[in-house]
């Protein structure tokens, strides 16, 4: 299992790329619900792109040994959107699927609490091999399961502080 590093660039194309995976599927849904922390880039493009209302679900799940090693998942009690969001068909976006455990959680949770989502679809940048949970759409599947340094983890050890010293005041 090697780690796999992913730049900025790389990362804005496999989200443009699962967009279009989407989009050539010619399934039409009527709102787009992002997992984050993870998934609010993608959820972000998707809105735009498709020009639908969008909501964030919080979850968390890697919050030991630097955010490196799962524990018990959480999933916030609400859903952030700007309105409500048209109950019909929904795209539940995350960055990725590694173990499986949130979307297998979070798919029925939101059966529950929105019984009028009539088709829930998702879809991913990276489905590992080990997950137990399959999404509708992916762009890269993994067998190895590495580790992914997605370009947005420096913000991870970096402090206000440090970005003073590096731009300067």
């Amino acid at each position: 299992m090697k780690d796999l590093y992913v730049s900025w660039d790389e990362y804005n194309r496999l989200i443009e790329k699962l967009v279009l995976k989407v989009y050539e599927s010619n399934w039409s849904f009527d709102a787009i619900v992002c997992l984050a922390r993870g998934g609010l880039r993608v959820g972000d493009v998707f809105s735009r792109l498709y020009d639908r209302p969008l909501g964030v679900l919080f979850t968390s799940s890697y919050r030991e040994a630097g955010a490196t090693q799962q524990s018990k998942l959480v999933i916030s009690e609400h859903m952030s959107s700007a309105g409500p969001l048209p109950e019909a068909r929904w795209l539940l976006v995350d960055d990725l699927v590694d173990s499986g455990a949130t979307l297998t959680e979070v798919v029925p949770l939101i059966r529950a609490r929105y019984p009028k989502v009539s088709e829930l679809r998702s879809a991913v940048i990276w489905r590992k091999g080990v997950s137990v949970a399959e999404p509708d759409y992916w762009i890269e599947f993994l067998p190895s399961n590495p580790w992914i340094h997605q370009p947005f983890e420096e913000y991870d050890h970096m402090r206000p502080a440090d970005l003073k010293a590096r731009y300067g005041s």
